[in-house]
């Protein structure tokens, strides 16, 4: 059962009824979305051209993971990783039915207040080409595009964006 936080951001759509809160990402709900996510982006990508973080590596103590919940049902995902100077979004999916109910950018507002809240003044984020919808939330967001950060190669199929908070 996932437990609301009374500081959970809530969406601003107003017909919503959904809560952002942070989330064990080992949570059933939780771990059978990022499951699925990552069955899609195995499908979509070469091998060596995922990198997402396993449920091992969501639970670390750099890592602020954060589910969408309704009525105990996770809707999407998302997370952020403190990498120093920077934080680095990760794991955003939300569910298939779920979308076009801004979802997506509930999670985003979350992820970007909880950076602010740590003192971080820029976020990054790696995600893939074709990912239109992922690269429509995240413009809409201030997100512009950059190089290859950390230990990122420049995978052809890559595209890296950061925004100043």
């Amino acid at each position: 059962m996932f437990h609301t936080d009374p500081t959970a951001m809530r969406p601003q759509h107003a017909a919503t009824s959904f809560e952002v809160t942070p989330t064990d990402p080992a949570e059933p709900a939780a771990a059978n979305l990022l499951a699925a996510s990552h069955a899609l982006m195995e499908k979509l990508f070469p091998p060596d051209e995922n990198f997402h973080l396993d449920i091992p590596a969501l639970r670390a103590p750099d890592i602020r993971f954060f589910a969408a919940v309704e009525c105990d049902t996770c809707l999407g995902t998302g997370a952020l990783a403190l990498r120093g100077a920077y934080g680095e979004v990760k794991s955003m999916f939300v569910a298939e039915t779920a979308r076009g109910r801004g979802v997506g950018d509930a999670i985003l507002r979350r992820i970007e207040a909880e950076a602010r809240t740590l003192g971080l003044t820029l976020l990054k984020l790696e995600t893939g080409m074709g990912l239109d919808a992922a690269q429509r939330l995240y413009a809409r967001h201030g997100f512009i595009r950059c190089g290859p950060f950390g230990s990122y190669p420049d995978a052809p199929s890559s595209v890296f964006l950061q925004k100043l908070l």
